[in-house]
């Protein structure tokens, strides 16, 4: 269901539009292919979830899984490499974007789970997806299965599994978007693109700490995605939990060594949120999450429920995407309008 472009969305247009990342580059050959790859730059190495991968090329049919997934491509304007992406039709607005010019020129291969029928159609050569962002040993999607085929693959590193069973999670949210544009960079010869977008994302990430609420003023913020028996949230290594500290909130969740996992209802009332924050996506809107969180009898004593105090971004600001800074900036100005009453600053 398409929702309209967000604060965060349209400044992280304004700062790709002052920096001209994502601009396509000419080869020698005349080919628009996001990469004039410089004699003697390959074979490269990257260091992706703990293990080391060698390009001797780039790869030139990446086909990409999810909306954050994609975007990072687009990001780095490197289109031109991709045989496609897939993504549900869920995921808002794409027709207002900074990327949509990459979106209209990319096909949408398909909108339902990747799979390695699809992905081999394709004619692949990489995949560039997540655990559960389209890998998964329960479907049979897994880079294991990709090699078999002769398709390589990159692992989104807020995705990465850090050695208790499934659980995800080896850096901060942030870290791992910087991560995965500096390996890109390199492996796609895009290197300069990929440090001026880090530093452009560092900067903005930087200006919205300085005016976000610090110290006593701090509210405590819970990340409802979705769940009505347990709720699905995020622990200390998925996106929001940099959203939410960088733009001035305590996050309830941090001590959860995982990325998006469920937590019990008693343990939010416990931990008494002031701000709630609702990923929206889905077939449940964020209306209808929001009718349930303040209409659900255990929550009736929360803080946020009573002040109504409940914060609305989309999906891809939340998961590991370029739109990650913004969504710090769009937040930290939400949580400056409010004081710990519930009114706005200034107000009451």
């Amino acid at each position: 269901m398409p929702h309209p472009v967000r604060p965060a969305a349209l400044a992280l247009a304004t700062a790709l539009l002052l920096t001209g990342c994502g601009a396509q580059v000419t080869s020698q050959e005349g080919e628009k292919d996001g990469s004039a790859a410089r004699d003697g730059h390959y074979p490269v190495t990257v260091e992706n979830c703990g293990e080391k991968k060698t390009y001797d090329k780039a790869p030139r049919r990446v086909v990409t899984n999810d909306v954050g997934i994609t975007e990072i491509m687009f990001a780095l304007g490197l289109e031109g490499h991709m045989a496609g992406y897939v993504m549900p039709d869920d995921k808002g607005d794409l027709t207002s974007v900074p990327w949509k010019d990459a979106y209209q020129k990319t096909e949408w291969l398909s909108k339902e789970r990747i799979n390695k029928e699809l992905v081999l159609d394709a004619r692949a050569d990489l995949v560039f997806a997540g655990w559960n962002y389209g890998f998964s040993e329960g479907t049979g999607f897994t880079p294991a299965e990709l090699e078999e085929v002769g398709v390589g693959s990159y692992l989104l590193s807020e995705s990465c599994r850090n050695g208790r069973g499934k659980a995800r999670g080896v850096m901060s949210p942030l870290d791992a978007l910087y991560t995965d544009l500096r390996n890109l960079g390199r492996i796609f010869d895009v290197e300069d693109r990929a440090t001026t977008l880090v530093a452009t994302f560092r900067k903005q990430v930087a200006e919205a700490q300085a005016k976000a609420p610090k110290g006593a003023d701090r509210p405590r913020v819970f990340l409802y995605d979705d769940g009505r028996d347990k709720p699905l949230t995020s622990g200390a290594y998925a996106g929001p939990h940099d959203i939410i500290t960088k733009a001035g909130g305590d996050h309830i969740m941090k001590d959860l060594e995982d990325s998006w996992t469920t937590v019990g209802w008693e343990t939010v009332v416990e931990r008494d949120p002031e701000v709630i924050v609702i990923n929206d996506y889905g077939d449940t809107s964020a209306d209808q999450k929001r009718k349930f969180l303040t209409s659900y009898p255990p929550l009736a004593q929360v803080s946020a429920v009573k002040n109504d105090r409940i914060v609305v971004l989309d999906y891809v600001d939340l998961v590991e995407s370029p739109r990650n800074p913004a969504a710090v900036t769009s937040l930290a100005a939400e949580l400056r309008d409010f004081d710990r009453g519930g009114s706005p600053r200034g107000e009451g």
